[in-house]
């Protein structure tokens, strides 16, 4: 009967333990047995007031094309940044809805890049074929060098999450997980693209 003790006062511990993760989203995930292989976000949206922003964002990466891109190719832009892999169902779901929203701002000052966290090339090619996407990717998949540059400041842990950087290449909001409403990003942009006029 000694013996039993500790052994039931360590799985005490341990159920309270996971009680005490239960208010975990990727805990929750874990336990329910999902297999989705990425966390996945609920299209929270975090907007940063410009006062609140901290410096540019600096990041070099490789495109599904091979050419080199950095952050600062994009001075005097808003860049749209979405963080995303070929097999996560939500970032197909919500790539017809950038495409179109890198087309309607596309003479406006507004560039749109994706960063691919887990494919090839070639795999990063076929999905844009597939889904109309005709802005570039960087494929991240080796280093995670870009994911690490947004990683001080409002990490990209979940995907997809879209990013997007004011015209001095500083964080001005995210999105974490699937795009709710495309008016959702649209109206972010027409802020941002319009700031420096106000």
């Amino acid at each position: 009967m000694k013996r039993r003790l500790p052994a039931l006062a360590i799985v005490l511990v341990g159920l309270v333990a996971l009680a005490g993760c239960s208010s975990d989203p990727l805990a929750a995930e874990y336990g329910s047995g999902g297999n989705k292989n990425y966390v996945a976000g609920d299209g929270a949206v975090l907007e940063i007031a410009p006062a609140q922003r901290t410096k540019p964002i600096s990041f070099t990466g490789t495109t599904d094309s091979g050419a080199v891109v950095s952050r600062s190719d994009f001075d005097g832009k808003v860049l749209v940044v979405n963080f995303w892999a070929g097999y996560c169902a939500p970032c197909r779901v919500e790539a017809p809805e950038l495409e179109a929203l890198s087309q309607k701002w596309a003479d406006d000052g507004v560039a749109f890049l994706g960063v691919n966290t887990n494919d090839g090339p070639e795999t990063a090619k076929a999905f844009a074929r597939t889904y109309g996407v005709t802005y570039p990717s960087v494929i991240d998949v080796d280093n995670g060098a870009v994911q690490l540059a947004f990683a001080g400041t409002v990490a990209p842990s979940a995907l997809p999450t879209t990013i997007v950087l004011d015209r001095q290449g500083r964080i001005a909001a995210r999105i974490l997980g699937q795009i709710q409403a495309k008016s959702i990003l649209d109206s972010i942009i027409e802020s941002l693209a319009n700031e420096d006029s106000e």
